[in-house]
């Protein structure tokens, strides 16, 4: 008989903050880099196409002594059944002994880890200096992948929302999102000493907009959180020095920027292999406008220094970010540590 803590979205809101996830992802890059991790192979089936599918990652955080995976399943018709659309689960296990430590509703930390990978490619890629950036998609992720980048990067002024699907998402968004920064993410600092710094950080201008080509020349940070299937953004819109953070593209066949883009990029993922099979790059090396070999490397790599990250305020980067189960595996363990510290949640002997 053993104990397992089972913590559900509201216990985890109430123990995780936004440069807590950044910090433990970044290390989770660190820990890959050094081969200390393990990413298996992903899991992917429809049950019934365009209807209901679900997929696993799982891995191993050997830095960590953890493995685990996510299991996200999406079935269109809940809806119609007022049951949420995407469901996700993680499972967290001790990985010197096997046994299972902690299942968690996996949706906010999804969210959380997402947005802080999006941020990190643009803090270690990004020039130093941007002040505007675009943030392409005004769905769930956005507040995420916005809060995360203006906490990396200090120097930002402006934040533009344009959403692909209905403009009039991107206006709400826009005029909405003081006050989503303050509540959802500014709050759990209060009466820290962050509180003052993460809030000058969050004192920007936003605005909706619902030109992209005009948005696009006009940015030096750009995140595409949509779930597109085709270019949003053309080459020919693309100011040198532009960073993307490319986020949507994690099954195959997804594609958010033109793939001539990549062409002229240095090129970063987060995980070689899963990238090449269903990121922003996927459609780029089938149709070989670029080759494996002009991915310059993982963005693990440029965080140790092994390899270098843009070279000149000139070049264009580009960072295909998949989402890998490392990443929940990693922000799970806090939440469980700190779950465990304040005894929140419910243990269940299993």
């Amino acid at each position: 008989m053993f104990k397992v803590r089972v913590l559900n979205e509201e216990v985890i809101k109430q123990v995780i903050d936004m440069k807590q996830v950044i910090e433990a992802i970044e290390e989770v890059y660190r820990l890959k880099a050094k081969q200390k991790t393990e990413v298996f192979d992903m899991v992917f089936h429809e049950f019934e196409r365009g209807v209901a599918d679900m997929d696993i990652k799982s891995g191993h955080l050997k830095g960590e002594d953890i493995f685990g995976l996510k299991l996200v399943s999406w079935f269109k018709d809940n809806e119609d059944k007022k049951l949420p659309m995407l469901i996700g689960t993680t499972m967290v296990f001790d990985s010197k002994t096997g046994m299972p430590i902690g299942i968690l509703n996996a949706e906010y930390i999804t969210g959380m880890r997402t947005g802080a990978a999006g941020a990190i490619g643009a803090k270690y890629l990004a020039r130093e200096n941007c002040t505007d950036l675009l943030m392409v998609g005004a769905g769930h992720q956005a507040s995420f992948q916005i809060a995360a980048t203006l906490i990396s990067m200090p120097n930002i002024k402006n934040v533009r929302i344009y959403d692909p699907i209905d403009s009039n998402n991107a206006m709400k968004l826009a005029n909405s999102m003081k006050d989503i920064l303050t509540d959802k993410f500014l709050s759990k600092y209060e009466n820290t000493d962050l509180y003052n710094d993460i809030s000058k950080k969050f004192d920007v201008n936003f605005e909706g907009v619902d030109d992209l080509k005009s948005s696009v020349e006009l940015s030096d940070v750009i995140i595409t959180a949509t779930p597109s299937r085709k270019p949003l953004i053309m080459k020919e819109w693309v100011k040198k020095g532009t960073h993307f953070s490319c986020v949507g593209s994690d099954m195959n066949g997804k594609q958010e920027i033109d793939e001539n883009i990549l062409a002229c990029a240095r090129v970063y993922v987060d995980e070689m292999n899963q990238a090449l099979d269903v990121g922003e790059i996927e459609i780029g090396i089938k149709n070989k406008t670029i080759s494996k070999e002009d991915i310059i490397c993982e963005i693990g790599d440029v965080i140790i220094g092994r390899e270098k990250g843009r070279l000149s305020d000139e070049d264009i980067t580009v960072y295909d970010t998949t989402g890998i189960a490392l990443q929940d595996l990693m922000a799970s363990k806090i939440v469980l540590d700190a779950a465990k510290e304040k005894n929140l949640g419910v243990e269940v002997d299993l």
